[in-house]
């Protein structure tokens, strides 16, 4: 492991926390596409195999937000627990459903109450923010080495989703899923001695982390971003069935979480000058261009050799932006809210994804596989668009207008944005 990386493991309890987090975070990269892959074995149908991956995302959406704010204000141990306990009876009745071929709106239920999941990556993050607040080297490569993990689990995760819903039995993969969400969860939240205090009652005022105008650019354009990862699952899948290897599918995303992992290892070696805001701006430019080679390979070859080296390009800009998303986040979102701040990112991701998985089984079942890959080329410019056009509240502060005088006094460059919020309202 280099050096950084190391260093940053010298805390105590920090190896431990982050191997929870890698085991419960795996259900991000296996449940939806284990719902597809299941119902599209089931039925045949990657209409319905989509919808209800983005019911579910969807329903995480929501949800998931409001349980990081009782975490902010209780602790991770007191929420994550029960809310797993939910998500875990819902996918259950998924599956039985699935198995029965009960009715569609059965399905759809069940899918919706499964989204009580915690966002296992968010408490984590939200540890080492505690443990290296004011170290901001040492944060930049945890941040890095949590992108690293996310990887790892869509590496791992659609091999084992796939690979055993199609080789076992259908339900498989979203089993094996909620397996690792109960471990994680009840091996995560039994380390105390690492798991933020929450905040005394009386600081959380102010409504939601929502507040920000930064949060909220970086919510919009995760929303377009987590449509182009939607789409790509739903449209790969489909894509190595029409080839005839569907099981290849998972080795295919595989290789895309491969690049991802591959620059977010190198990206944590680096301290790069300048502002934060404007490596955002690039990366969100860069997932946008690299979606147009996609097009090229599923138009002009069958080959899953030719459309994985394309997909391991495309990942390439993937972990620099979240890495540097949740140095934004920081920055935007006061302290008291931060696990909130950074579940609204994951929102708008699973907004995303449910947006991008449902129009691509659309596309997919009317057009073809090929065709499908317009979903993620749509969204990538989508996001470069709302990047463009939001960035200006997200430049640090010294290029800002002044704040007016009913808003306190402004602070100076070096001060994060969460940190001002944090003192005026408690003046």
């Amino acid at each position: 492991m280099p050096s950084p990386y190391r260093a940053i493991f010298g805390r105590p309890g920090t190896k431990s926390f982050s191997a929870a987090g890698l085991l419960g975070r795996m259900p991000l990269s296996m449940m939806g596409i284990g719902i597809v892959t299941m119902v599209s074995q089931l039925t045949g149908r990657y209409g319905l195999a989509g919808a209800l991956s983005a019911t579910l995302a969807l329903s995480a959406a929501v949800l998931g937000p409001q349980i990081s704010r009782l975490v902010d204000r209780h602790g991770q141990r007191r929420v994550l627990r029960p809310a797993t306990l939910v998500s875990l009876a819902a996918v259950a009745g998924l599956l039985l459903s699935a198995q029965q071929r009960w009715a569609d709106w059965t399905l759809f239920a069940f899918a919706a109450c499964a989204g009580c999941v915690p966002s296992v990556g968010s408490m984590v993050r939200a540890r080492w923010a505690e443990l290296y607040r004011g170290s901001p080297r040492e944060l930049h490569t945890a941040y890095s080495w949590e992108s690293i993990v996310d990887e790892m689990c869509f590496i791992v995760g659609p091999i084992l989703s796939i690979g055993l819903s199609t080789a076992w039995f259908p339900e498989a993969g979203p089993l094996l899923a909620g397996v690792f969400l109960t471990v994680g969860v009840i091996w995560l939240t039994a380390q105390r001695a690492t798991e933020p205090v929450p905040h005394p009652r009386e600081q959380h005022t102010g409504g939601s982390a929502l507040r920000s105008p930064g949060l909220r650019v970086l919510v919009a354009t995760f929303v377009a971003t987590g449509a182009i990862f939607g789409a790509i699952d739903v449209v790969t899948v489909a894509f190595a069935q029409e080839t005839g290897h569907k099981a290849a599918a998972s080795l295919v995303l595989a290789v895309y979480a491969l690049g991802s992992c591959v620059a977010g290892a190198v990206f944590g070696l680096l301290h790069l000058a300048g502002p934060p805001s404007r490596r955002w701006l690039v990366g969100m430019v860069a997932m946008a261009v690299s979606m147009v080679p996609l097009q090229l390979a599923a138009s002009l070859s069958a080959s899953l050799v030719l459309l994985a080296a394309t997909l391991f390009l495309a990942g390439l800009s993937i972990a620099p932006t979240m890495v540097t998303t949740m140095a934004l986040v920081e920055e935007h979102v006061p302290r008291t809210k931060l696990t909130e701040g950074m579940t609204w990112t994951s929102t708008g991701l699973a907004v995303g994804v449910a947006l991008g998985s449902s129009a691509a089984g659309w596309v997919v079942d009317a057009a073809g596989a090929a065709r499908g890959y317009l979903v993620p080329l749509t969204a990538g410019v989508l996001a470069a668009l709302v990047a463009l056009a939001g960035y200006r509240w997200l430049r640090p502060r010294g290029v800002l207008a002044p704040a007016s005088p009913a808003a306190g006094s402004v602070p100076a460059p070096a001060q994060s944005a969460a940190d001002h919020h944090d003192e005026t309202r408690a003046g």
